[in-house]
């Protein structure tokens, strides 16, 4: 998610389920005049002041519909003309077709912090991933995309089956990818959201830009219910960092495979992915069982430290190792964990030890059963 620290991880998942698997981008919706008046779309394009093509014909002269009269929006929209060039009425047109997410408003305000693990929470989470289905549809799409992958791994050092594990958990390799359009999703999100608000104008704006420069509608492209895209959930600060054109057509396009596999693997290029090593090694406690040390993928101890405190690992590492302690509550009792330097990097994609150890644990599967 490509969406870190929003929501918990379980709770994240279950709404990209929630969100269904329509991929289409939806014909093209009517522009509302300055009068109020609903007319289709001008043909041809609108022009920024540099004379960039902007996809849609959208204009009017004041934000109609459900985001009329925000204060916020206006300034925005202001903010967008001065500091990128974009033509007022064009945005305003284009605002006119946003639409307020109900739901998803109601959701946030209710949505807390995550506690602590609960007994048995890895497990439940992962069986929501490490399941035949997601097993054989990531074989699959392995043996349909054999040569892209195979140039991924080799130009940016990144394992297929971790750029697969990848999509697997967070679209099922595009089979959800969310049916919310990001334009009333960020909208949504920016203006009428409690909860991080400053973020999400920061997303929209980022957002504006890719379609620009992309040359896309921004009233069309689905995502996830906080504006994620494509098969690896990218947001659009996101894409503008790391996407790229892998299939060289001259668009970045991340529904398509071929770019989502590019961007996963530059992603975790960029994030520091150490190509050749491993991503984690099991531990064992040598006092009673019990251990008192923090937990979690954000911990840092040397292997000597570690082997003080009563945790071994399960293999040979070297004792100046850095390693995070990884707690996994499983229903047959807590399992613990080293966390090497390339299972942060994972946790880059989502802060969350679960999603991390998830996203190894599928590509091991994947990487077992293809052939």
């Amino acid at each position: 998610m490509h969406l870190r620290s929003l929501v918990s991880p379980a709770i994240f998942v279950w709404l990209a389920l929630l969100a269904g698997c329509a991929s289409d981008r939806p014909a093209r919706r009517a522009t509302v005049t300055d009068s109020g008046v609903v007319s289709a779309p001008r043909a041809g394009l609108t022009l920024t002041e540099s004379g960039t093509p902007l996809k849609g014909g959208y204009s009017a002269r004041r934000v109609t519909g459900d985001y009329a009269g925000y204060p916020a929006l206006d300034r925005f929209i202001a903010r967008m003309a001065q500091q990128h060039g974009f033509p007022r009425d064009y945005l305003n047109g284009l605002f006119s077709q946003a639409q307020r997410k109900t739901w998803t408003i109601n959701y946030m305000r209710k949505e807390s912090k995550p506690g602590p693990p609960s007994p048995g929470g890895w497990s439940r989470y992962r069986a929501q991933f490490l399941d035949s289905l997601h097993i054989a549809r990531g074989v699959d799409f392995w043996r349909r995309h054999a040569g892209t992958l195979r140039q991924a791994s080799e130009r940016y050092g990144v394992p297929p089956e971790y750029i697969l594990g990848i999509m697997g958990v967070e679209t099922a390799y595009g089979a959800n990818l969310g049916s919310h359009r990001v334009l009333d999703a960020l909208t949504t999100l920016a203006f009428d959201s409690p909860r991080r608000a400053d973020y999400f104008a920061e997303e929209l704006e980022k957002f504006l830009l890719m379609a620009r420069q992309e040359r896309f509608d921004p009233a069309q492209p689905k995502g996830s219910f906080a504006g994620a895209m494509g098969l690896g959930q990218f947001m659009p600060s996101s894409f503008l960092e790391w996407a790229v054109d892998f299939d060289g057509d001259g668009r970045k396009d991340l529904w398509q495979p071929a770019d989502a596999i590019g961007s996963v693997a530059n992603y975790f290029a960029a994030h520091g992915w150490q190509s050749g090593e491993g991503v984690v090694i099991p531990a064992v406690l040598k006092s009673g069982g019990t251990c008192e040390l923090e937990t979690g993928y954000h911990t840092r101890y040397s292997v000597a430290e570690l082997s003080r405190s009563g945790v071994a690992p399960r293999g040979v590492l070297d004792a100046a190792t850095p390693v995070s302690l990884l707690r996994l509550r499983a229903h047959a009792g807590d399992e613990y964990w080293l966390g090497l330097p390339n299972f942060y990097v994972i946790t880059r994609y989502n802060n969350s030890t679960y999603y991390a150890m998830a996203v190894h644990e599928l590509a091991q599967a994947i990487r077992a059963q293809y052939h």
